[in-house]
């Protein structure tokens, strides 16, 4: 499982670079006329199996001295895996003597099995949870996280867990392409007020590698992040059903279906494609009407009715520009009420109604800098 770095190509890489030892063979060995071939001692390669992968290393020390035995008496090939695994066992050995006075080996069999039994990611991440990955960083690849409170500074912060299908290893781009479909997409879900989501802070994710895969890994586990390597993150993130009042929900669910159309402005100007322009500014005038009448017709708290009062007329007022818009047969005309429009979006009442909810009230820079607030979402532009 890796942590994909802010811009540059992605560099997918699992928990286990090179996976979990596992014996190398296949054992083969080739014929020479008729002769028959010496046959390699079964237990000197279970002995070394066992060594290589620290798993009962008693029994590899055993078997491997076992081997040791049969090869002198049999002439059997195998001396040196039998000589390995128990070397290999022994050292092992010792180091569960020691681990289990510790605790260490009990939670690292407890890791491996969830993983090998394809209980989902290798770090077992859940939606909530704020870690910092063992690196300086958000960067490359990362062999351990350690859960730590999100009270406390952090690194990362789960918005979603994407469980993913079985089957052979998809490939690095396409569990890429699909981290990126799923997580941009399900950051709203976890953070429903993005004008609470600092400038600095990003959407990563961990994903498989083709070794970890093999493993049981089938988790992409999205998450925020700083941009920023040297800043953490403290404090939770999250504002979602658990964390907002229902006036704050009904709100935040108006704006946000707003800004999805928003965000759906056509790439091409409207110099360059009049049409695709003018059926967009048609949708932004729907969605305006719906999400006016589901604010308009809701009770609202005595603090904050006025101020969303207020707030559906501008809406009311802009969707008025905005139907102009759709309906103009030229660019001029297009561009002075899609400016006219826009002038609400993002204005005075937004503020005054959402300080009146207790929701966030400082305007997000990329509103600002463009002056429309269809500058995109609060995630940027990083390629992760």
């Amino acid at each position: 499982m890796s942590i994909p770095p802010p811009p540059g190509p992605h560099q997918p890489q699992g928990p286990y670079p090179s996976g979990p030892y596992a014996p190398p063979g296949p054992w083969g060995y080739g014929y020479g006329g008729y002769a028959q071939p010496v046959p390699v001692n079964g237990l000197a390669i279970a002995a070394l199996v066992l060594g290589i992968l620290c798993f009962l290393p008693a029994v590899g020390l055993v078997l491997g001295l076992i081997a040791l035995s049969q090869i002198r008496k049999k002439g059997e090939r195998g001396k040196g895996m039998a000589v390995a695994g128990s070397v290999l066992s022994s050292v092992g050995l010792v180091l569960w003597t020691v681990s289990l006075t510790t605790g260490a080996a009990a939670d690292f069999w407890d890791g491996f099995k969830d993983a090998a039994s394809g209980e989902g990611s290798a770090y077992s991440l859940k939606k909530g949870d704020c870690f910092d990955s063992g690196t300086d960083a958000l960067t490359g690849e990362t062999y351990d996280v350690d859960e730590v409170p999100c009270a406390q500074a952090h690194q990362g912060e789960v918005f979603a867990v994407v469980r993913l299908p079985g089957g052979d290893f998809p490939g690095d781009s396409a569990i890429e392409d699909r981290a990126d479909d799923k997580c941009y997409a399900l950051q709203e879900t976890y953070a429903m007020d993005a004008w609470a989501v600092p400038e600095d802070v990003d959407v990563y994710y961990l994903v498989p590698s083709e070794d970890s895969w093999a493993f049981g890994d089938r988790e992409i586990t999205c998450l925020f992040g700083n941009v920023d390597e040297d800043k953490s993150l403290t404090g939770s993130l999250r504002n979602d059903e658990t964390t907002l009042d229902a006036d704050q929900l009904a709100f935040l669910k108006a704006a946000n279906a707003l800004d999805t159309v928003l965000y759906e402005e056509p790439e091409d100007y409207a110099e360059d494609d009049l049409p695709a322009n003018t059926e967009w500014a048609a949708d932004v005038d729907t969605a305006l009407g719906e999400q006016s009448e589901a604010l308009g017709g809701r009770s609202w708290s005595a603090e904050s009715a006025q101020p969303v009062a207020d707030f559906v007329k501008d809406m009311k007022v802009a969707r008025r520009e905005w139907a102009k818009a759709a309906d103009a047969e030229d660019v001029d005309t297009y561009y002075e009420h899609y400016d006219a429009g826009y002038d609400f979006v993002d204005g005075k009442t937004t503020v005054t109604a959402r300080e009146a909810l207790g929701l966030a009230t400082t305007v997000p820079s990329y509103d600002e800098d463009d002056g429309s607030g269809s500058g995109g979402g609060g995630a940027g532009e990083l390629d992760v």
